[in-house]
């Protein structure tokens, strides 16, 4: 069995970096700000790290999505938080709904709804296993 545990994202400040994914919703379980810290998701058991780093990554850089099963009823209350995106919600071709945003770092993150469609698009290919 595989799955995520976690994923660290550079950041040049941590304490910054912290705050925003709090005001996200997660959890902060590991604090060595201003080196590191690691948050909790509200659901399941990923986790998010955030290490120091002295310059941020260049674009396109990492892109990390989140599911929101709410998602239009969380970007107005993130938005309402002072929360800036680089664009609302938006139906995608890929059957997702996306709403983009970067962090303190520069990284960007997709907050998204996709339900059957994440895992299970009309184009998904057949495994061996499915069969």
């Amino acid at each position: 069995m595989m799955d995520l545990n976690q994923v660290t994202l550079p950041a040049t400040d941590v304490a910054a970096s912290v705050q925003f994914y709090q005001q996200l919703g997660l959890t902060l379980i590991v604090d060595s700000v201003p080196r590191y810290a690691r948050l909790e998701f509200p659901n399941g058991h990923s986790t998010l790290s955030v290490e120091r780093v002295e310059t941020s990554p260049r674009d396109p850089g990492v892109v990390i999505y989140f599911e929101c099963d709410d998602l239009d009823a969380r970007v107005e209350s993130l938005v309402a938080k002072g929360i800036v995106f680089e664009h609302d919600p938006v139906d995608q071709t890929w059957l997702w709904r996306e709403a983009r945003l970067r962090d303190p770092a520069g990284n960007m993150i997709c907050l998204y709804y996709a339900g059957e469609n994440r895992r299970n698009p009309p184009w998904k290919v057949q495994s061996n296993r499915e069969l």
